[in-house]
């Protein structure tokens, strides 16, 4: 596969940045230190892009009643301006992914509209599907992600930031704008030509915005936000510290937390499901099925928190140990840079995931204790 690079590449390589391959993409993984580019974001505010994501439109008479069928949630009872966290899973129950719907305002002609954002390296199997669920419904679906950009300003700056680059007479719209909430808001910033798309939605724990905007005037984005930004108050973040963030606030990564073998009753998202909503959807039967059974209750395994009590980190793979016996597997850990021990997320036997179990994580052949606790780990005060 060729290789993909965003709309920011060259900006990020005036930045200094390292790149890794993430979902065929090439992203900055730092700028310099992603522990200085983590308590950034957690003290101030961190500059993210994140044009690997897709964009899919779906649009036209039928587009909830669609979006009902396709994915897990109830779509259709989303408020115009708001989002929803949802999941598209194959027949079989199992995720395809974890992905953003946003409603927007009624087309011109009165039809209903919704954003769908589904994860980098999903993208492209997550429009395909939608295409291919779309028949015999009124509704067209169409794949903007090659065109579109992600700019993401992350921490508790960001709202004072953004203001900066925001008509006085627009304020109030970013201001009472609600956590996964979304608003079209004019920018003061060369070549964005038109209002952009503005959601308070993020990935890192704390209050920020996600900023829709076409590919070509992404760098003008880009620019001025860093342009605006006094010494130290905007830091370029990269996907190490994006990782370790999102680790630290419990949420889940497809490809670790979530895939195609893991269903979302096991991963803790049973509340996603609404297996009540009226008429078929794709998953439904074989995910009240699993529901029935006890998936991630009373049977298999469900995903925990872990505490560790010593030094040293687990890792991705890293079998989870009761009395030397595994019952579980590690699918993300490290050091909390905010937090000062390790942290963990793992799929454990069922039995073992009362808060406060005491468990160990099997560090290249030495036990490390752990213990399971709520997650999230980091919880922002507000």
């Amino acid at each position: 596969m060729p290789e993909k690079y965003t709309a920011l590449y060259d900006e990020h390589k005036k930045l200094g940045a390292s790149f890794t391959d993430f979902g065929g993409w090439q992203m900055p993984l730092k700028y310099s230190s992603e522990l200085a580019e983590h308590h950034a974001v957690r003290k101030g505010a961190g500059l993210f892009d994140l044009s690997h994501m897709g964009e899919v439109w779906v649009t036209g008479p039928d587009a909830a009643a669609f979006l009902d069928y396709a994915l897990v949630g109830r779509i259709s009872a989303m408020p115009v301006g708001k989002a929803k966290y949802s999941l598209i899973c194959n027949e079989d129950g199992g995720i395809i992914d974890d992905l953003i719907t946003y409603r927007r305002p009624a087309a011109p002609d009165g039809t209903d509209v919704f954003l769908v954002v589904p994860n980098a390296g999903n993208a492209a199997v997550v429009a395909a599907a939608l295409a291919e669920r779309a028949a015999g419904f009124d509704v067209e679906v169409r794949d903007a992600s090659a065109a579109t950009s992600l700019i993401a300003v992350q921490g508790p700056k960001a709202q004072e930031l953004l203001l900066r680059l925001v008509p006085a007479a627009n304020h109030s719209a970013v201001t009472e704008l609600k956590y996964y909430a979304a608003v079209e808001v004019p920018f003061l910033v060369a070549g964005t030509g038109q209002e952009l798309l503005l959601a308070r939605t993020g990935y890192t724990g704390e209050d920020g915005f996600e900023i829709f905007v076409a590919n070509d005037a992404a760098a003008s984005l880009w620019q001025a936000l860093i342009a605006i930004a006094d010494d130290g108050e905007l830091t370029p973040a990269g996907l190490a510290c994006r990782d370790s963030l999102r680790l630290e606030a419990g949420m889940p990564l497809y490809g670790k937390e979530l895939s195609l073998q893991r269903d979302p009753f096991a991963a803790g998202l049973g509340p996603v499901v609404a297996l009540s909503k009226e008429g078929d959807f794709v998953g439904k039967a074989a995910l009240a099925a699993k529901k029935e059974a006890g998936a991630g209750t009373t049977s298999g395994r469900r995903l925990v928190g872990l505490k560790g009590l010593g030094r040293r980190a687990g890792r991705a793979h890293y079998p989870v140990l009761k009395d030397g016996v595994t019952v579980g597997e590690v699918t993300s850990g490290q050091p909390s840079p905010t937090l000062g021990y390790p942290v963990a997320m793992a799929y454990v036997d069922v039995e073992y995931t009362a808060p406060g179990t005491a468990l160990d994580i099997d560090l290249r052949g030495k036990a490390e204790p752990f213990e399971v606790v709520e997650l999230p780990f980091y919880k922002r005060s507000k």
